[in-house]
């Protein structure tokens, strides 16, 4: 999912208009709408507001990760592979995921 879509996204679950959403991240309204076209991307400052007001992580606006907030639950072992294997931007092949699994399990079992 785009920037974009993760924006319009999240206003509509919470049931905001674009204009409500442009007050709170004290921008206009011209801009959300911008920024859910993807004709322009949120600034820092506005990408930290949303995060906030969303209670998601700035990855997830930004289409990083697929886990709206890694802090607030606890991640599945396939989860956390994605997760690990996605910041670098590449697809980990069948052998790295079978390894990388193999490892957390291992570490999971074996902790005190």
């Amino acid at each position: 999912m785009t920037t974009a879509q993760r924006i319009k996204d999240l206003r509509k679950r919470h049931k905001m208009s674009q204009t409500e959403l442009s007050k709170f991240v004290n921008v206009s309204q011209a801009t959300v709408t911008a920024w859910e076209t993807g004709k322009a991307e949120p600034s820092s400052s506005a990408l930290n507001k949303l995060a906030d007001f969303f209670d998601v992580s700035a990855d997830y606006i930004l289409g990083r990760t697929n886990i709206e907030n890694i802090n607030s639950r606890k991640m599945t072992i396939d989860e956390a592979m994605d997760t690990i294997m996605s910041a670098d931007g590449k697809e980990p092949t069948e052998h790295d995921r079978k390894l990388m699994e193999s490892i957390i399990k291992a570490y999971l079992d074996n902790r005190d």
